[in-house]
């Protein structure tokens, strides 16, 4: 069977293509599928016309035209539904209902009615991304607002099937009136062989514990994050918070300043480190994710949380979304409902206290995502939503 993957974007630096799509693509090829991907690469033009393959998955950025208003978009939309026409594939599998890749939705849709195509159309939802969503993140016009929460809607009734990372979406859907029976919990996960090399090491120092926020900062209240340290330094003064990640506005700053003026120390900023991330990820005794209780949290599936499970290390996060899917409370790390920050800080202080409990919650954190959350056994889901896409494509 013959798979077009279609993204809203590139594989960088957004995550959606690099960390779902593609993972998902290189099981499905070791599955026997024939797996192409076409990407418009507008959030990193230096792969405007670049062809690679990756284990077998052939992967190809579109040229980017010039920047025209509106023709741009549809000569975009356009060159992305032309090539993976092409390439004669059984499904078209688009990525977000929103932008680049729910227009292509768009065209099959219309295509298959005045009978000029036949392929399959399965619509991928790792987020949401209008009213309570994304739309009240990102700087769009109101233009771009009302778009995209109309293509969401839309994009997500009109297809054969649907793949949800999470829970919360999958109600999501079922309410706009997708039939049960077509859509698909594929939460995000990692490969098998990945999860094979993500150990955690205890190379952290004794006499410093060392507690890691790896994010993006949307997630949470700032002055959260410095009320519970606050509460652990006063219990552990030589404790360390290693910061990973950058946020979208500057956020890492705010939290410097709000750190500076609690006069709260031992507070270490890195940014972003992609290439370095497993060597600070090792460094850490604990690792914190918290979450405010709101719906972009309670849909979004966190690869960063698999990564941190998939490295062995223990966690306490926030009991919203899909932390509670991925994490057995007290097993393999600790949920703390959203808010109480006392009990937030308990936990982080109890664990770093304890060795054995850090190691026991760590071993079961990367034998959860090992057996549950890998893409070899999450593939076999997405092929159930390619075989009813085909029974209802004819």
């Amino acid at each position: 069977m013959r798979i077009a993957l279609i993204g809203p974007f590139g594989l960088g630096p957004k995550g959606t293509m690099r960390m779902r799509a593609l993972p998902m693509a290189l099981a499905l090829t070791a599955r026997g599928y024939e797996v192409e991907i076409f990407l418009p690469p507008w959030s990193n033009p230096g792969d405007s016309g670049r062809e690679e393959e990756r284990g077998g998955v052939k992967i190809h950025n579109i040229t980017l035209p010039p920047s025209i208003p509106l023709l741009g978009h549809l000569i975009i939309t356009w060159r992305l539904l032309s090539r993976a026409l092409k390439s004669k594939p059984h499904i078209v599998h688009c990525f977000k209902p929103k932008a680049y890749s729910g227009l292509v939705a768009m065209a099959i849709w219309f295509l298959r009615k005045v009978g000029l195509a036949s392929v399959g159309l399965v619509m991928d939802s790792d987020d949401w991304e209008g009213t309570g969503g994304w739309n009240e993140i990102e700087n769009y016009t109101w233009l771009q607002k009302r778009f995209f929460a109309f293509q969401e809607k839309w994009g997500l009734l009109h297809c054969d099937a649907v793949t949800v990372a999470s829970r919360a979406l999958q109600t999501l859907a079922w309410s706009l009136g997708v039939k049960p029976e077509s859509v698909f919990y594929v939460p995000n996960g990692m490969p098998l062989e990945s999860l094979e090399l993500e150990t955690h090491p205890q190379q952290a120092s004794k006499e410093r514990p060392t507690v890691l926020l790896y994010t993006r900062f949307f997630e949470f209240s700032l002055e959260r994050v410095v009320e519970i340290w606050k509460g652990v330094v006063e219990a552990i003064p030589e404790a360390r918070l290693l910061v990973v990640g950058r946020g979208l506005f500057g956020e890492e700053e705010r939290l410097r300043q709000l750190m500076a003026q609690r006069e709260i120390e031992g507070v270490e900023y890195v940014g972003w480190v992609e290439e370095k991330k497993q060597k600070w990820l090792a460094s850490a005794d604990l690792a914190i994710y918290p979450y405010d209780d709101t719906l972009i949290n309670r849909t979004k599936c966190s690869i960063k949380l698999i990564e941190l499970m998939g490295s062995r290390l223990p966690i306490v996060a926030s009991d919203v979304g899909e932390n509670r899917q991925y994490i057995e409370h007290l097993v393999s790390g600790y949920l703390i409902e959203p808010g109480d920050d006392e009990s937030f800080c308990q936990a982080i202080i109890h664990i770093l206290r304890d060795e054995e409990l850090q190691r026991a919650l760590g071993r079961e954190a990367g034998r959860r995502v090992r057996e549950k959350f890998n893409w070899a056994t999450l593939a076999q889901t997405v092929e159930k939503a390619y075989n009813i896409a085909l029974e209802k494509s004819g």
